[in-house]
């Protein structure tokens, strides 16, 4: 049974008289007409049992169905009204019950109409023997378990599939659910002597009232991927199977959530749902303003006004099918709820989400009151004095003394309309910034934006732009891609080029970023939903062209991830950092509600990490080239990012193999060894990620089952989706290389590195391992481990023996990586940073034992200084080489940004010779000779 709404303490505020709701024409009318049946329906909760009860004990007075339903509709609102003016009902108990009724009385009706069809149709079977399904679907504040106390309820009947009853006279399904449908009507919809029970909308449809009543699942497949439109998305978000109420229909039902579901979020970023409701508002709004032409009362209506509940709707469910398909965690009917979700997943302001609650429920409560009156279907406030003093006094928001009003006559009620002005301008506010950028609608329109749509063929449009811009706008505009495109898109693109015009003329970018800019949209022409989203967000046009003038490298990190530019909406983008934490605590919700929405497949998973990869990767991007973090601290931001985005696919893989039976225990003794540019937290855009994978576990059939996860594991670290790709990754660093196992034990990777047997570690891997840490997986392997490390780098070594090996490997790489005479590679150069690397790791495999603060994994600026302080170098030389790697790592973080080869001409170093002569200082004195 459903639970309903508990009567609470009295609301402070509230009207403190004996029987608020009195003064309520309706509740007046029910009492005089229903005084003798008032007592049937007993204090306490509004629950499903109490209304059940309540239908059968007027049925077994002799009041037939219809009777029975409308009667028990007229004493439930009559308890709501009492218990809600009174303060005893805060507004979720009062939509939980109006929502309850509904469903209810459905289900009641749906039953008796397929009962009574049965009779002389019989029953409508599928192939299995089983009864086709039949569904009411809730839509709006029904869907949402919203419904006010005067709504009508929106409905749209489906169906599991055609066929034919079968009784004496058969009928094809869409007859027989038509039937249905009919008889639902005359059950809840027809106007009697008792009233009705709710009024029936079947407009949202498939093609709405010209469609057939009822409609299968098939054609409302068909229908969405041929016919459905934007404002039918909304629509559906809200949607809901209100009845039958019994289990095994509702779990039949799973069929058309995930018809639903694809057609409301869709996979990518999708802002051209705006234009859509755009229209749709401005329609509403035009409605709103028809209607109280000429009726003055009609203009404080609490709905459909400017700031009124439908805007609060529209925000929300705007940003729900913007982005809910890539946040499932956004996902609600529920309004209050997404407002919550929305802030949580920083898609809205925490604080504007909390203020445009309070306004949601203070209007609603407002909008209740108004139909309490005459339970009639409107939002528009009173004319009558004594109704608005009425209303403001169960609200908590009368004034006793006889204080000036402006602008009101009655000042009992002025705080009410004090309040519903000061809640409408802020709502229209939040409206206008996300739906009209800040503007009124019909408000003054942007430059570029007035008049006739620019056509970008046109000579006077061309001629009007700033060269380079005109020349690549003018190539482009050539292509047969382009011109292949339909009028509107090419107005769209006209309109994007006039606003970079625009954003070049104001000093805001510089020309060749416009020009780069024309080079960044070509291969996104068939993916509107990007241009839509710089139609709709200039502010993110203007950052993007800025950003493209700062460096070349961020216009390919664009073009490969193009979703990415959403995030330069966040105003909070360049004055944050990385955070794993909290990053790690978002994807965690983000895959429970992937499971909660029965859409937790592998590839929305994998999809789900890169995204977020990319997302992450370019706000750091961002920031580096707007110079608010340094090249160290992108380095530390993307090394953190990895480490999290490891985690992450270790516990989502994990739960994987085990949902499946091919893990042998709830959670792995299992790491990610990090070596390389990972290990030493200096990780690039786009660098390779050198990792080993080890496991501590006894199991019996732990070997199997950690190859088995590597080999799964893997594949979601490297593997291309249709959201790109996450990690390039290399395990040559593990025991033995590329023929060794991909995954070892804890003992044998000890043994392995400690010599100990005829299988043992390099040089050069001990040589990798003075960069190695733990970076993911069970914490419990991290000091274990870290023995191990230790133990390779305390080990005794011959001197002259070790620096002959390193100079080996050295020589060897450079050989890989030839540099022409007169040329300086910043990383292969004699002088160049790998000089510096293996110096040090020179370093630490003699003297560790010695001086055992080179063991820590501190970076090799860090640990450089501490080997001068130990005497291991001369004066000043850890220091100046230190210095030097950091300017090297700087210079080349720099090219790379900008696209720019990493070798220079000796003539033209500048200050960059001497930090290569400090490192040849330091390669000078660790190999002397």
């Amino acid at each position: 049974m459903g639970a309903g709404p508990e009567v609470s303490p009295l609301n402070a505020g509230a009207m403190d008289e004996a029987d608020a709701a009195a003064h309520s024409r309706f509740v007046q009318r029910i009492r005089r007409r229903y005084a003798a049946e008032l007592a049937l329906l007993p204090p306490g909760a509004l629950d499903e049992a109490a209304l059940r009860t309540l239908v059968q004990t007027l049925e077994s007075q002799g009041r037939p169905l219809p009777a029975a339903l409308r009667v028990a509709r007229q004493l439930w609102l009559e308890r709501l009204a009492t218990l809600d003016c009174a303060g005893q009902l805060p507004l979720a108990g009062v939509t939980t019950a109006m929502t309850l009724l509904a469903e209810v009385t459905l289900d009641i009706a749906v039953q008796a109409a397929r009962t009574e069809l049965a009779e002389r149709h019989g029953r409508l079977r599928n192939a299995e023997g089983q009864e086709v399904a039949f569904w009411v679907m809730g839509m709006g504040k029904l869907g949402a378990r919203e419904l006010n106390v005067s709504s009508d309820i929106d409905l749209i009947y489906v169906y599991e599939e055609d066929g034919d009853s079968d009784g004496p006279v058969s009928l094809s399904a869409a007859e027989y659910f038509g039937r249905v449908a009919k008889r639902l009507t005359t059950l809840i919809g027809d106007v009697t002597e008792d009233g009705q029970v709710f009024r029936m909308d079947l407009a949202l449809r498939p093609n709405g009232n010209s469609g057939p009543p009822a409609c299968s699942l098939a054609a409302l497949e068909t229908y969405f991927y041929a016919q459905g439109r934007e404002w039918e998305r909304l629509a559906w978000l809200k949607s809901r199977v209100v009845a039958p109420r019994d289990p095994e229909t509702l779990k039949r039902a799973q069929q058309l959530s995930q018809l639903v579901t694809p057609f409301v979020y869709r996979r990518y970023l999708d802002y051209s749902v705006f234009e859509g409701l755009r229209q749709i508002h401005r329609m509403i709004r035009e409605e709103a303003q028809r209607r109280a032409a000429g009726r003055p009362e009609r203009a404080n209506d609490v709905k459909l006004s400017r700031g009124g509940i439908r805007e609060i709707e529209f925000i929300v469910q705007l940003l729900q099918v913007v982005r809910g398909g890539q946040f499932p965690e956004i996902r609600t009917r529920s309004t209050l709820k997404a407002l919550d979700r929305l802030a949580a997943a920083g898609l809205m302001k925490p604080e504007a989400a909390r203020l445009l609650a309070g306004d949601y429920e203070f209007l609603r409560q407002v909008e209740h009151r108004i139909q309490y009156l005459d339970d009639q279907q409107t939002h528009c406030l009173p004319g009558a004095v004594e109704d608005l003093r009425w209303i403001a006094r169960t609200l908590g928001l009368q004034r006793t003394e006889a204080k000036p009003c402006q602008g009101f006559e009655d000042h009992a009620a002025c705080p009410l309309f004090e309040r519903l002005c000061e809640t409408r301008e802020r709502v229209a506010a939040e409206f206008d910034a996300l739906l009209h950028e800040g503007r009124a609608p019909g408000g003054p329109c942007k430059p570029g934006s007035c008049g006739a749509p620019a056509s970008l063929t046109s000579e006077d449009f061309l001629a009007a732009l700033p060269e380079p811009l005109q020349a690549a706008v003018r190539a482009f505009a050539q292509q047969p891609r382009v011109q292949g495109l339909k009028e509107t898109a090419q107005q769209r693109l006209a309109q994007l080029f006039q606003r970079a015009a625009q954003q070049v003329a104001q000093g805001h970018c510089e020309a060749a970023a416009a020009a780069r800019f024309v080079d960044w949209v070509e291969p996104l022409l068939r993916r509107e939903a990007y241009l839509a989203l710089l139609i709709e967000r200039p502010a993110v046009l203007t950052r993007l062209l800025r950003l493209l003038g700062l460096a070349r490298w961020p216009m390919r990190y664009l073009m490969q991830h193009p979703g990415v530019i959403d995030e330069l909406a966040d105003v909070r983008l360049l004055h944050e950092r990385f955070e794993p934490a909290a990053f790690r605590q978002e994807l965690a919700e983000r895959h429970e509600a992937w499971v909660r929405a029965g859409e937790d497949d592998e590839e929305s998973l994998l999809d789900a990490l890169r995204r977020a990869h990319h997302a992450e990767v370019f706000r750091t991007l961002v920031r580096d080239v707007e110079g608010c973090i340094t090249v160290e601290e992108v380095a530390d931001d993307l090394s953190a990012l990895a480490d999290a985005l490891l985690q992450t696919a270790i516990d989502w893989c994990w739960a994987r193999q085990l949902k499946l039976g091919k893990a042998h225990r709830a959670q792995p003794r299992f790491a990610v060894i990090a070596y390389g540019k990972l290990g030493g937290k200096e990780l690039g855009y786009g660098s390779d990620l050198d990792v080993v994978f080890l496991y501590d576990d006894e199991d019996e059939a732990a070997p199997e089952a950690y190859a088995g996860f590597v080999r799964k594991l893997v594949p979601w670290l490297t593997l291309q989706t249709r959201a790109g790709g996450l990690f390039d990754i290399d395990t040559a660093l593990r025991p033995n290389g590329n023929s060794g196992l991909l995954v070892s034990s804890l003992k044998s990777f000890a043994a392995y590195q400690e010599g100990r047997g005829s299988n043992t570690a390099w040089t050069w891997e001990h040589q990798a391992i003075t960069r190695a840490r733990w970076c993911a997986g069970d914490a419990a392997l991290e000091a274990p481990f870290e023995a191990v490390r230790q133990g390779v780098m305390q080990a005794a070594r011959e001197p002259a023996a070790l620096k002959a090996e390193v100079l080996a490997m050295r020589d060897k790489l450079r050989q890989a990586h030839p540099v022409r005479a007169g040329r300086f590679d910043l990383k292969h150069s004699p002088g160049g940073m790998l000089d510096a690397e293996f110096a040090l790791q020179a370093l630490q495999l003699l003297h560790s034992a010695a001086h055992p603060e080179l063991i820590p994994n501190q970076g090799l600026i860090a640990l450089l200084q501490r080997a001068e302080r130990a005497g291991l170098l001369g004066p000043g030389i850890g220091r100046a080489a230190a210095d030097a790697y950091r300017e090297l790592r700087r210079a080349q973080h720099r090219l790379r940004l900008d696209e720019q080869p990493t070798h220079l001409d000796e003539a033209e170093l500048g200050e960059l010779a001497g930090h290569r002569e400090a490192v040849r200082a330091l390669w000078a004195a660790v190999f002397p000779g």
